[in-house]
């Protein structure tokens, strides 16, 4: 899954302080065993308070994580990645990315035509 090179760093500093958990893990719940949703979750609407401003913590975005994941596999569709490697990145099958994200997929006719044409030339 593609990461930006600033969190990326991040994470491998923290990895290189503090280590891997059990099993190698990276996030473990909050007595060493696996990070279940209501820990998870509690921590992410701690972190989105902290980070944003009030209206922007309370934006449907910032509702559930589940709505940033969608909202980042939408605009790699959108930006012209090709599905099957938005499908790798997420973690889902072709068949089950375009079910699920094809209505999300809008306004590429023109770049479509274009490279149609370019092929056929």
């Amino acid at each position: 899954m593609p990461i930006h090179p600033e969190l990326s760093n991040m994470l491998i500093e923290n990895l290189k302080e503090f280590g891997a958990g059990p099993g190698g893990r990276v996030f473990i719940g909050p007595h060493g065993g696996l990070m279940t949703d209501r820990a998870y979750l509690k921590v992410f609407h701690e972190a989105r308070a902290q980070a944003f401003e009030p209206p922007e913590a309370r934006s449907q975005l910032m509702e559930v994580p589940y709505a940033l994941r969608h909202a980042a596999v939408s605009t790699w569709l959108n930006a012209g990645v090709p599905a099957p490697q938005v499908a790798e990145w997420a973690g889902h099958s072709v068949d089950v990315l375009l079910r699920v994200y094809a209505k999300c997929i809008y306004g590429q006719q023109s770049e479509a035509m274009r490279r149609i044409w370019d092929a056929t030339r």
